[in-house]
């Protein structure tokens, strides 16, 4: 044994003695202990407590994100005087076209209006607020809503994302002054008041208290009971022929004497509950496919409750996609699969085939995708959500309960589409006193999941902040996948209105794969776009294939280019699935597999979708 290796090792660890060029010692500064891993975790689980305390406060927001964005906008803001310079002489101006149209006003009737509305903006387009004082109320506050614009944006040298929190935050807060949204102020609503002599205020209040207390109460909205899975909605026939913890797999009837060789497996997203692809019979996907003739497999997820904080995203992937496949590979052995991921599930499976590919595993026929995004360097309007200090906020949350209430992710959704989720609802059921409609689809949405906490932290931190998938940096089982790598062809859906996966973000599976690409780019947005049955008016597409020889274009020369085909998109993806099928139909297989240990279990739609 050396000398330097009798040494004390506590000596070691605390202090380090080195000699200089003449030879006299020099002492370096004490080496710090390594801290213990119980201390670690003790100081860690106060700071993730005094987030989770904060974030019951804030609805989920981020305060010190919020913050950074605004002292970013303002210090910037505060060293440019030029920008400041502009945008004085802006106001300058629209205070002029206001006082203008104001003394216009006050000289005739019918002037015209000195600033119109944004497209889609309808808070104004009733024939009463032309009419003064009403006009020049509206007129000044889309003026002022333009001039915040202009002071939010282009500010130098301020970050992208930041520049987007802030003008979206400044966006919220003029829709909260709007004057639509005062009863004093909206000629529509005093107009209902005149002539119910204030019934329609009672009526609001009403439905404002059943609201706060069915919100309270965990209760569906009202109407919601009028669309329950298994009975008005999730109607299709089929058993449940396999479940885990995780998933049960469900396989329908099929409707026609003979089908397509390869079945179908459908991968919803786990954020809310499969049935939107099954809702009531005349716009249900899954009914459409088994009517075409395709043998349709469908996984539905378990609602996970505390107990599941654990899984984690690969969990979703071996317990979900690869449990479904093998589950299928038994039931119909040796047949190749059409797969199909909508949202969260399309993400999932393109990793599922990436890492398919990786291992040699063929299994997949074709690979579609729904409104689902590979690449999130362009997340769209929920980016404004992520950053690393709001995921971190949000970890503290999940960490307290285990996973993410349904509640935050609601909040946020309605955040994204305020004038129509939150200001127009309150304006029409609380101000007008209109009683509230319910569909299947509103039903759907009110039908709320959670998700787990390790999951849903991977999910952000490796997807949405790191791009892990598209970097070609995503581990699966110790090595890095590839979206690359696949060579089944893909079929990939972008809606026009998608505030959720943006079809430009959806589109850049073009960029990423090395195969045949068909995309569609369908009208409506990231639901009703996807449910979108034959015969519904005003409903158009545009879809183009691409080989794995041709070069890729923009997309905005790919829409350019492509035209658009009034209808919807079902038939058209049914028929890529039929010629991507083998061309000889074969006998309907039988509902599961009793004899290699898939006996069907229970009727659909299974027990996991009614989980609250």
């Amino acid at each position: 044994m050396t000398t330097a290796s009798r040494k004390n090792p506590r000596e070691t660890r605390t202090s380090s003695t080195t000699r200089t060029v003449d030879g006299a010692k020099s002492f370096k500064a004490p080496l710090p202990e390594k801290p213990e891993p119980l201390g670690e975790e003790l100081f860690r689980a106060i700071d993730r407590s005094a987030g989770a305390l904060s974030a019951q406060m804030t609805a989920g927001l981020s305060p010190a994100a919020l913050w950074m964005a605004w002292a970013d906008w303002a210090l910037h803001l505060a060293q440019a005087p030029g920008k400041r310079a502009e945008l004085a002489a802006k106001g300058w101006r629209k205070a002029s076209r206001l006082g203008l149209h104001a003394l216009h006003c006050a000289q005739e009737d019918g002037t015209d209006c000195c600033i119109e509305p944004l497209p889609g903006d309808r808070r104004f387009a009733d024939e009463a607020w032309r009419k003064q004082p009403f006009s020049l109320m509206y007129q000044s506050f889309l003026l002022t809503q333009q001039w915040w614009h202009n002071a939010t944006r282009e500010v130098p040298g301020v970050s992208p994302h930041h520049e987007a929190v802030v003008s979206f935050a400044a966006k919220q807060l003029l829709d909260m002054l709007s004057p639509s949204n005062s009863p004093f102020t909206n000629p529509e609503v005093i107009a209902r008041a005149a002539a119910t002599n204030g019934a329609n205020f009672v009526e609001g209040y009403k439905q404002f208290v059943d609201d706060v207390s069915r919100q309270l109460s965990g209760e569906p909205p009202k109407g919601a009971e009028n669309f329950r899975p298994g009975h008005e909605v999730a109607v299709t026939p089929g058993k449940v022929v396999y479940r885990n913890h995780l998933i049960e797999l469900i396989q329908y009837a099929p409707a026609t004497e003979t089908v397509h060789a390869e079945p179908v497996l459908i991968v919803p997203a786990w954020i809310m509950k499969y049935y939107i692809l099954d809702l009531s019979p005349e716009n249900s996907l899954i009914r459409h496919l088994v009517g075409a003739g395709h043998t349709v497999f469908c996984i539905s997820w378990r609602n996970v409750t505390a107990a599941d904080r654990d899984l984690s995203l690969d969990d979703y992937r071996r317990r979900g996609v690869m449990a479904a496949l093998d589950a299928i590979g038994r039931i119909v052995p040796e047949a190749k699969v059409h797969a199909a991921g909508y949202c969260l599930g399309g993400t999932l499976l393109a990793i599922a085939a990436a890492a398919m590919a990786h291992s040699g595993d063929d299994r997949l026929a074709s690979m579609t995708l729904l409104a689902a995004q590979t690449d999130f360097t362009e997340p769209g309007e929920l980016g404004l959500f992520i950053d690393h200090s709001q995921v971190d906020y949000l970890e503290d949350a999940m960490w307290q309960h285990g996973y993410l209430d349904s509640h935050q992710m609601a909040g946020a959704f309605q955040l994204l589409r305020s004038q129509d989720l939150i200001w127009s609802r309150m304006l029409r059921h609380y101000l007008m006193g209109e009683p509230p409609s319910m569909n299947d689809l509103m039903a759907w949405n009110a039908d709320a999941t959670r998700m787990p906490y390790r999951m849903h932290s991977e999910y952000l931190r490796k997807l949405f902040l790191d791009n892990d998938l598209a970097a070609g940096r995503y581990m699966v089982e110790g090595f890095p996948i590839a979206i690359q790598n696949i060579r089944a062809p893909i079929f990939a859906v972008g809606t026009e209105r998608d505030h959720v996966a943006p079809w430009r973000s959806v589109y850049k599976i073009h960029y990423l794969s090395d195969t045949d690409v068909t995309f569609v780019l369908t009208s409506g947005g990231h639901n009703a776009g996807i449910v979108s049955e034959p015969g519904r008016a005003n409903r158009h597409f545009r879809i183009a294939g691409k080989t794995d020889a041709e070069p890729c274009v923009s997309d905005d020369a790919w829409a350019e280019r492509t035209p658009a085909r009034e209808g919807s998109w079902w038939p058209a993806w049914q028929e890529w699935l039929a010629a991507r099928s083998s061309p000889q139909r074969v006998a309907p297989p039988a509902i599961g597999a009793p004899d290699k240990g898939l006996p069907p279990l229970e009727d659909a739609p299974g027990t996991y979708v009614h989980q609250r």
